[in-house]
């Protein structure tokens, strides 16, 4: 494969995906440019032309977006950029590959102890769950009409170096490093009793590559997770074993208004497994230690 455009490579899962292209021997010839170049948001359909052309691009990765925000603000991130990427690669007339991560919020309320497979009808509760399954539905009519070679990898709950404070587990962290130090008796979270599909960032841009370089992609839409569902609860406790905190987690917290109505996620991988010959590598011990050991020097 010939140069890839990854946009969104200073975020999370974006540098997680920069890092493993760059290591990777046949993926290796990565562009990743800024705001400064080109921002998807403020940019038109015309602008990001001129960007592929000027590139060249064989495939393009899409790993920007927005986790919160009003209704605008995520159609706009979400939604819009992937219209104008779409509108964009059919401009140029040529054959570009686009991979885009999506977000397991499409799916909204899954079924306790079910494993969800990509045909699995999506409610979404929240606008964010809305705005990515709208930008995977407009890839995938892209793809069918034959405008571009496209597929939405739906994205589970990522952990790793990196992940900040939009997720529970990067916000746990943070708010750990800063019990430990203060000696805290006693931290305090929203409800733990949701179940999780927690998945490795690393493993996320694995998938990635993979769809980089697989031959076809009989599917537009493929499920990135670890394949079994967590506790979060479970993972808070084994986050605070790893970073020595011995006080009270206590749950009387506000819940997130984003995932309060889903109290179950598990993905079925299984297609990512026959079609992309990936796996996830990581166990969930794996991805803690590595998530503490990298917010040392946050």
């Amino acid at each position: 494969m010939n140069r890839i455009l990854l946009l969104g490579a200073s975020g999370f899962l974006g540098g997680h995906v920069h890092r493993a292209l760059l290591d990777h021997p046949r993926l290796n010839d990565v562009s990743c440019p800024g705001r400064d170049r080109c921002d998807l948001i403020n940019a038109s359909v015309g602008d990001i032309t001129r960007l592929l052309n000027d590139e060249h691009p064989a495939a393009v990765v899409n790993c920007t977006g927005r986790l919160d925000g009003d209704l605008a603000d995520l159609v706009l991130a979400n939604t819009v950029v992937t219209a104008k990427l779409l509108d964009a690669i059919a401009a140029t007339n040529a054959p570009i590959r686009l991979v885009r991560l999506g977000s397991a919020g499409e799916y909204g309320p899954i079924p306790f102890h079910h494993s969800v497979t990509e045909t699995h009808p999506a409610q979404p509760v929240g606008a964010y769950g809305l705005s990515h399954l709208t930008a995977t539905h407009l890839v995938s009519m892209a793809a069918a009409a034959g405008r571009v070679d496209g597929v939405t990898l739906r994205v589970f709950n990522p952990i790793g170096t990196g992940s900040g404070d939009a997720s529970l587990l990067g916000r746990a962290t943070t708010q750990l490093r800063q019990a430990v130090s203060g000696g805290w008796t006693s931290m305090t979270f929203g409800p733990l009793s949701a179940y999780r599909d927690f998945v490795d960032a690393r493993d996320v841009a694995s998938a990635v590559a993979a769809a980089l370089l697989a031959p076809r992609l009989p599917v537009r839409v493929l499920n990135v997770g670890s394949g079994r569902a967590v506790q979060t609860r479970a993972a808070v406790q084994a986050l605070a074993r790893l970073a020595g905190f011995t006080g009270e987690i206590k749950e009387t917290g506000a819940s997130s208004e984003r995932s309060a109505e889903v109290s179950w996620t598990c993905a079925d991988i299984s297609h990512a497994g026959s079609i992309l010959d990936w796996r996830p590598a990581h166990d969930l011990d794996e991805s803690l230690k590595a998530l503490w050991a990298g917010s040392a020097g946050a």
